[in-house]
């Protein structure tokens, strides 16, 4: 029996043993992979968030390298350059001027690759993406007679900074060009380059069709259309394809940077991005950011919402575009189609953004190289197609139009009709709502003549385009075009010039009495007094803060015709009176 009971301890003990040394083994393998886990990527020296980090770097790179930087090369950096010429030099450089309205001269000695200054919030580095799942994009560039070093400094900037991993291709649509440098020359260049492709088109389709051309044997989820004079700055196209991501509707702009037509500086800005408005005679106009859409975004590197885009450089989801209704093929050349498909991005459900960590330079020509004879019929189109009973503000300011051959807008129209799109009222309301929308009362806008100087109105003629107010109204004789003659009286007893934006209203020019115009006050904001002007039923235009009276005098002190104050009296030539044209 003791032997029995050795034995069954022996069992017992053996048993134990063995769950011993089996728990000892368990024990051991899990501390030892702990350490492992631990103490491996310390001997490498690489975490695993490097190693995501890299994975990223990797992905993050560009189709090409540029080449080596060489900091005493012409316009490296983007730095202005002007070049010391002899007579036969500066001759060759002006006509270069003259043909492209952009001086080609000096952007043939400059290098394709240039490096371009930071020139984004610095907080846009940080921004991380996920280069596995961003939508892919074709990148399309249309081109009439583009000169040879600016249409392929775009193509190589494209190419030096768009990640290999999203650039699906770059469409060069060749709008019907005539010079021999963009036939077999061209090819042959871009036959050596990597997904660059070239398509021509048959006959002269203007900026819209030749899009259109290119966006249709486009590859890419997402349409990115440049202009062929471009510089794309580092990690621009990301955030767009980011953003179209998030929101499929959403149509992305880049920050537009200004590279010198003459220097070829970058003029780039870190500062806050301005958003795209119109003024009543359909001309795009740049604002500063509103505050309420400051209030709205949470951080500096949130998207913009604008009103309208410049039209030549965005991204938008191609099933998106042609959900849409794409461009408007009705429109010729280039010009009121930036408007058009604003209204329409916004009237129907889209939303249309800048982003500011995405900034591509663009060369501004001095003026535009070829003709726009066919702009006001696109503006009309517009007008017709999207603004409703608003269209005749655009009328009362530019009569012209009313007699300009638009075309058939049948099949627009009823594409606004089959999209379920809102109104231009709502547009306006919601959209806008810093736009001031004239009131056009009947007899109270158009030119405001004179009853004793026969034929001669106010004339208000801004010093610069983008700059309404500081100059004298002045009174000239009256040719019915509207611009500079239009003037509308508001309810609020305003004398406004309000074919621009922002909206001018006629004021005294301090220590004088002659007239001037300040920017009006914006909508719901209080009227200032010395704005204020009544119109009284026998045409006398009393100015209420200097208890004055408006008289038309022969010779102002700047030698013509003038509005000027002047006490109140029965004279004729204290009759005012509005007439809408000729």
């Amino acid at each position: 029996s003791f032997y029995r009971r050795m034995a069954l301890f022996g069992r017992r003990s053996r048993s134990k043993l063995m769950l011993f040394i089996f728990g000892v083994c368990v024990v051991g393998y899990v501390i030892f992979s702990r350490n492992s886990e631990v103490e491996a990527p310390i001997k490498r020296g690489i975490s695993t968030h490097e190693y995501r980090d890299k994975d990223d770097e990797a992905l993050k790179r560009p189709v090409y390298d540029k080449p080596p930087l060489d900091l005493n090369a012409l316009g490296e950096m983007g730095r202005a350059v002007k070049l010391d010429l002899n007579d036969e030099e500066q001759r060759k450089q002006e006509e270069s001027i003259k043909k492209h309205q952009i001086n080609t001269y000096l952007s043939d000695r400059i290098s394709l690759h240039r490096r371009l200054p930071e020139r984004w919030n610095p907080l846009c580095r940080d921004l991380k993406y996920d280069y596995r799942n961003l939508p892919s994009t074709s990148v399309v560039i249309a081109f009439y007679n583009e000169a040879w070093s600016t249409l392929l400094r775009t193509v190589h900037s494209v190419l030096e900074t768009s990640p290999d991993v999203l650039l699906r291709e770059i469409i060069l649509v060749d709008d019907y060009s005539d010079q021999e440098h963009l036939k077999q020359p061209l090819e042959d260049y871009i036959s050596k380059l990597q997904k660059v492709r070239l398509i021509r088109a048959r006959k002269r389709e203007g900026l819209v069709r030749a899009r259109l051309l290119g966006a249709s044997i486009a590859t890419g989820h997402v349409l990115t259309f440049l202009d062929c004079h471009c510089e794309c700055h580092e990690g621009w196209l990301e955030p767009l394809l980011h953003r179209i991501k998030e929101e499929e509707t959403a149509v992305v702009c880049p920050v537009i940077d200004v590279i010198d037509w003459n220097t070829f500086q970058y003029l780039g800005n870190s500062g806050e991005p301005q958003i795209g408005g119109f003024d009543w005679r359909l001309v795009f106009t740049w604002h500063p950011i509103p505050e309420y859409e400051q209030k709205r975004r949470r951080s500096q590197t949130d998207v913009i919402r604008s009103p309208t885009m410049a039209g030549g450089l965005f991204a938008v989801s191609k099933n998106y575009f042609q959900y849409l209704g794409t461009y408007d093929t009705g429109m010729e050349v280039w010009g009121g189609e930036n408007l058009e498909f604003s209204f329409r991005i916004w009237q129907c459900g889209g939303s249309l953004e800048i982003h500011p960590c995405s900034h591509v330079g663009h060369v501004f020509p001095k003026k535009a190289p070829y003709s726009r004879s066919k702009a006001l019929a696109n503006s009309v189109r517009a007008a017709e197609v999207w603004m409703d009973g608003y269209k005749e503000l655009y009328y009362h300011r530019n009569p012209h139009a009313r007699l300009e051959a638009f075309g058939d807008v049948t099949s627009r129209r009823k594409l606004r009709q089959q999209l379920g799109c809102k109104d231009f009222k709502w547009y306006l309301e919601n959209v806008y709502p810093d736009l001031n929308v004239p009131e056009d009362q009947p007899g109270m806008f158009g030119m405001l003549k004179n009853k004793g100087m026969q034929n001669h109105c106010f004339d208000y003629n801004p010093p610069e385009e983008h700059k309404v107010v500081g100059h004298r109204v002045i009174l000239y004789p009256c040719h019915g075009m509207g611009q500079n003659q239009f003037f509308e009286y508001s309810s609020q007893n305003e004398i406004r010039y309000n074919t621009r934006e922002p909206s001018g209203c006629v004021t005294v020019d301090s220590g004088t009495d002659y007239l001037t115009v300040q920017l009006c006050s914006k909508p719901r904001q209080p009227v200032p007094e010395e704005h204020k002007f009544v119109l009284k039923e026998d045409g006398t235009l009393y100015h209420v803060v200097t208890n004055k009276c408006v008289e038309a005098v022969q010779k102002s002190n700047s030698g013509g015709p003038a509005p000027v104050l002047r006490p109140c009296s029965d004279s004729i030539y204290q009759k005012w009176f509005f007439m809408e044209r000729t």
